[in-house]
């Protein structure tokens, strides 16, 4: 009996390197979450509430400032570390020119901000906040989930991650006392995260066999060149999913905006599990779409079909619970609240539609497509978020958010049938039931 449960599929499924990949992506995404759930009501009790927002106001603009710093590497640098596993020389290059690049890059967005500060006098009211909060754009630039994405090694930096944010809360707890200390806020935050980055790269480097070359300033420029439409992607892709806050903000008084804001930010965790399901899958997938192409094929399709029925289940669970969710989280009855979350509930379901279709433009590292889809969806978001939101309010943008991702799913289908009909009718064959001749 126990031999028949273990050889069962299910029971192997944690063995799965993707399957890993994905468990251990989620964990870091959930101690990402967990740790500002627990440190935000510290912070309120040390700080005040003003100071509060004053922090998160510089966290924000350097979490714009940081899609700059990671210049599309995180989209990039998988597929490549993936591609060489087994090369070490090739890959010590390459590990070599991705930090290089990424700790100029984060150098180069510090001077603009602090030219902004001293020379232009912008971030008025928290540009001391917003100095200390320049460190996290190094931690940034040496955080190396792309290296351990690629290698299928994800044990170690989702334990690593987990730490350097307890590091962060016992921070908090030692030092974030008065309101005079918030500066040190998002300074121990990024503190804590390159302090075990620092770790990390002793282990890519003494365990792993990976050696650290001087920047070849040639080879970072191209890279760098070369990863700019990832970039621009990525760009658009922010806009689309955290812009539509700031169009309500036009349009709806401080209560809308508060209580969209909170099933906002359920809508963005719920997000998060089609990019995991991407993120996850998309190092062997690579390995695979160049060295055996049908396995590919069966793999990209078998893994679709899940992530859509899990997405499924998480959207219409979350329709069904979302008046106990925001009691739960805001502790009162908010109808409108609720309203908004009912719709953004089947974000994740339809994003993962579109799983399939991203895949193909990162296995053969089309960026112009990627480039494409993503300006075309952020085009369609800012279009139509500004109309429905002028005249059904935050109603009218959850109903823009989830068309978005049902416009960015046809226009990704339509480029792919222009760019990529072959890998598609091969995906039909196989789902299908039929061989390819």
């Amino acid at each position: 009996m126990l031999d028949k449960i273990s050889s069962f599929p299910i029971a192997n499924l944690i063995r799965n390197k993707s399957i890993q990949n994905f468990i251990f992506l989620a964990i870091i995404q959930a101690s990402n979450v967990l740790i500002s759930l627990i440190s935000m009501p510290l912070l309120i009790q040390g700080i005040g509430v003003d100071q509060f927002g004053l922090v998160n106001l510089a966290l924000s603009v350097v979490i714009m400032a940081n899609i700059f710093v990671s210049f599309g590497f995180n989209l990039s640098a998988p597929r490549d570390v993936a591609i060489n596993q087994s090369n070490k020389d090739e890959l010590s290059h390459l590990v070599s020119n991705i930090f290089s690049g990424k700790i100029i890059l984060a150098f180069f967005t510090s001077i603009l901000i602090l030219v902004g500060i001293f020379g232009l006098g912008m971030f008025e009211g928290y540009q001391t906040i917003l100095i200390f909060s320049l460190f996290m754009l190094f931690s940034e630039a040496t955080l190396p989930l792309w290296f351990f994405q690629g290698m299928e090694k994800m044990k170690l930096i989702s334990i690593g991650n987990v730490f350097s944010k307890l590091l962060f809360l016992l921070g908090i707890v030692l030092f974030i006392h008065k309101p005079d200390q918030a500066k040190w806020v998002n300074f121990l935050l990024a503190g804590s995260a390159f302090s075990i980055n620092v770790l990390l790269l002793f282990y890519i480097h003494y365990e792993l066999g990976i050696t650290f070359y001087k920047p070849k300033f040639n080879k970072i420029f191209a890279s760098l060149k070369s990863n700019i439409l990832f970039f621009l992607s990525l760009l658009a892709s922010h806009i689309s999913v955290n812009g539509g806050l700031i169009v309500l903000s036009f349009f709806a008084s401080s209560t809308i905006l508060g209580m969209f804001s909170l099933a906002e930010k359920i809508g963005m965790v719920l997000r998060m599990f089609p990019a995991l399901v991407i993120q996850a899958i998309y190092p062997n997938a690579s390995k695979l779409y160049n060295q055996d192409r049908p396995k590919f094929y069966s793999y990209a399709l078998k893994t679709a079909k899940w992530a859509l029925v899990i997405g499924a289940i998480v959207s219409f669970g979350t329709f069904l619970m979302a008046p106990i969710i925001i009691k739960l989280l805001s502790k009162k009855e908010l109808p409108e609240a609720v309203d908004f979350l009912r719709i953004l509930a089947f974000v994740p379901m339809l994003a993962c539609l579109n799983n399939l279709n991203v895949l193909l433009f990162l296995v053969k590292d089309q960026k112009n497509l990627m480039f494409r889809s993503s300006w075309l969806a952020c085009l369609f978001m800012v279009v139509s978020s500004f109309f429905l939101t002028m005249y059904y309010g935050g109603v009218g943008l959850s109903f823009a958010l989830i068309s978005t991702e049902v416009f960015v799913f046809v226009v990704s289908l339509i480029i792919n049938f222009k760019h990529n009909i072959n890998d598609l009718k091969s995906l039909l064959k196989l789902s299908l039931g039929r061989k390819d001749s």
